[in-house]
């Protein structure tokens, strides 16, 4: 089941529909100065990014914790999302 990943709201919010194939839509609200957007180099990414280190990080919190697979075996259903890498962004 393709994971469908759209942002709305100018990059406050994103929806997460089609999780292992349920009709439910997640929807995720970016907390205060966090934008996130979908990554132009890589095909099924998203960036986070902000100004607050703290708000960002538990904003990525918050989308992982929304997409857990729960009563099924983990090793065998890796569908989800993840964080990729983390970090400061240099200009």
């Amino acid at each position: 089941f393709p994971i469908n990943a759209t942002i709305t709201n100018g990059g406050k919010t994103l929806e997460i529909r089609n999780f292992l194939g349920e009709k439910r839509v997640r929807t995720i609200n970016m907390l205060e100065g966090v934008k996130v957007e979908k990554s132009t180099g890589t095909k099924d990414e998203i960036i986070i990014t902000g100004t607050d280190i703290d708000f960002t990080s538990r904003s990525a919190a918050l989308v992982r914790q929304s997409c857990l697979v729960k009563d099924k075996d983990i090793r065998k259903f890796l569908d989800g999302v993840y964080v990729s890498s983390h970090g400061t962004l240099e200009d």
